[in-house]
């Protein structure tokens, strides 16, 4: 088990090639008692909370433009206790952005809901790797991203036009895998059917759209990670 990755960089993925371990996390298996007694107190600060499924990596790597790696389902309460401290080598966290342009070159992200564990939180709309986004057990980023899109903003990703492949960046022992999407509306628009989503979901997991125009003028909540990606993609030229 190993993690060797360029840290603090946007880089080219081709192909991504992480395969879900039915064994258990070994992590969770160490931490066992340490997992339940902050989800004790975890819960009670925030009985929305659920401990559902999610999976948390033990192994990621990176050579010839190509992610490979390996992921174990966990409890969602292990996530919230490795979070805390991420001292441990043997555990990672991955997730997958659709990072969504509109036709006047902004960049449509979420705020998330004040029940959830990211609270008042700025990124692109997202949710971490569950059983389901997983084929013939190997990693489905583009099928995460489609489900967390229209769960949470009620957009359908397969309407957009998307790059060829994707970029990454890791840091602090996390790794996002970012596709970005073209839309062929401006902002406000797109914003505007978001925020009717919310209206209508029974159960939100967002409070709303955040448009973001410029890399210098950044609402309060925007995540180390998205800061770094809307240099990254305002920085380049023909970023449309």
């Amino acid at each position: 088990m190993a993690f060797d990755l360029p840290r603090d960089e946007i880089l080219p993925v081709k192909a991504i090639d992480v395969v879900l371990d039915p064994a258990p996390h070994p992590f969770e298996i160490e931490h066992a008692d340490a997992i339940e007694a902050n989800w004790q107190i975890e819960h009670a600060a925030n009985p929305a909370l659920f401990d559902g499924r999610m999976v948390l990596l033990s192994d990621l790597r990176y050579e010839a433009q190509k992610l490979s790696g390996r992921c174990h389902e966990v409890r969602f309460a292990t996530m919230l206790h490795w979070r805390k401290n991420r001292v441990a080598a043997n555990v990672e966290h991955c997730f997958a952005h659709a990072a969504l342009i509109s036709k006047d070159n902004a960049l449509v992200a979420i705020r998330m809901g004040k029940h959830t564990a990211n609270a008042g939180k700025i990124y692109f709309a997202a949710g971490s790797f569950e059983r389901q986004d997983f084929i013939d057990g190997r990693a489905d980023p583009v099928g995460n991203m489609r489900r967390e899109l229209r769960e949470e903003t009620g957009l359908d990703l397969d309407t957009f036009r998307s790059e060829a492949g994707y970029h990454f960046l890791s840091r602090n022992r996390m790794t996002v895998m970012v596709r970005r999407y073209w839309m062929d509306e401006n902002a406000d628009d797109i914003a505007e059917r978001i925020r009717d989503h919310v209206l209508v979901d029974p159960d939100p997991e967002i409070d709303g759209p955040v448009v973001i125009r410029s890399a210098d003028d950044l609402p309060p909540g925007v995540l180390p990670h998205m800061e770094a990606i809307i240099a990254w993609h305002f920085g380049q030229t023909g970023a449309r």
